[in-house]
């Protein structure tokens, strides 16, 4: 398998003859995946379905080294935490994945990044080591080439110089930013400034009180002066993000697709406008494992873009995009 493969996906049947081909190796070369399936008593050459996989759950990159390949660890992406709580390892051979990944899905919802600038608002990423996040924003700063590129970690007042200068240029621009660090920003600064892309990652990290997303956007869109907020559905498991233009509804690149479990029986997938658990299909994960069970509760809808609902009540905080509905 090769990258050209998955990123040239550009139909349903491309991606499942893609999917079931990457199953099959990581099902052979994932330990453990393999025992994972084992355990299940499945066997691999029986599946010819993409709902008939079994999905990893996700708390198994907490405790094991999710890989496929015996080729040397890369890069180490780790998810965030609160003091105590065990955190996520997701362990990369080949960071030109990810790259491709986040670079290729970027410009299909959103064209080149060189037309933007862009500003990031993640202190509690850049506060600590390994993040997925932090590692893609920091390329978009860079490939943006624009000189008022750049992160900001609490120095509000420069953001929002920055912002006002972008303003009065009517310079295309997105602040992709954690959301309590948004809602900080605007208590002490509103803008009215259109035409800006407020992208919002998700993440409360314990620092504000967990809020339905209307009530959150209704917030940013007044404090911004936009007319939707933007999101971003990412985690550290994952090399492949899903974006939301507004209304917290979310599509994903072709190499990624979301598919509803049933919450009291995870090998029951299903049908769209159903709320369950959320499996992901990441392709770009080729080197780990590309099947992942999440702690997400969503529905799918019929042209495949889906909307994220909150979490199952008994899985820990996480930092992706997480808002109770």
């Amino acid at each position: 398998m090769n990258k050209q493969q998955v990123f040239s996906i550009n139909n349903e049947d491309q991606f499942i003859d893609t999917a079931l081909q990457i199953f099959r190796y990581q099902a052979k070369n994932c330990l453990v995946y393999r025992k994972f399936i084992e355990g299940l008593k499945i066997n691999p050459s029986t599946i010819h379905s993409i709902q008939d996989i079994p999905f990893l759950p996700i708390e198994f990159f907490k405790s094991h080294k999710v890989l496929s390949t015996n080729n040397p660890v890369e890069i180490t992406f780790t998810s965030s935490g609160t003091t105590g709580v065990i955190t996520s390892s997701h362990y990369i051979t080949d960071v030109s994945w990810y790259i491709e990944s986040f670079r290729k899905a970027f410009t299909l919802f959103y064209g080149d990044i060189k037309n933007y600038t862009v500003l990031a608002l993640l202190p509690s990423y850049l506060e600590r080591e390994g993040s997925s996040l932090i590692y893609m924003a920091e390329d978009m700063i860079k490939q943006s080439e624009k000189p008022g590129s750049g992160f900001f970690l609490y120095n509000h007042e420069e953001l929002y110089q920055q912002l006002k200068k972008q303003e009065a240029a009517q310079k295309p621009t997105i602040l992709i930013g954690v959301t309590f660090a948004l809602l900080d920003f605007i208590e002490h600064y509103t803008l009215n400034f259109p035409k800006l892309i407020i992208m919002e990652t998700g993440g409360m990290k314990g620092r504000r009180k967990e809020m339905i997303r209307e009530e959150l956007h209704n917030k940013l869109c007044k404090g911004f002066g936009v007319e939707t907020i933007h999101s971003e559905y990412g985690m550290t498991e994952l090399l492949s993000q899903a974006y939301s233009n507004g209304n917290g509804i979310f599509n994903c690149p072709p190499w990624m697709k979301i598919i509803t479990r049933d919450t009291n029986d995870p090998m029951t997938t299903l049908n769209n406008d159903k709320a369950g658990g959320i499996n992901v299909i990441d392709l770009a994960n080729f080197n780990s494992c590309s099947f992942i069970a999440t702690q997400d509760l969503g529905k799918v809808y019929a042209d495949n873009s889906f909307e994220v609902l909150g979490r199952f009540d008994n899985s820990d905080v996480r930092g992706c995009n997480l808002l109770v509905a």
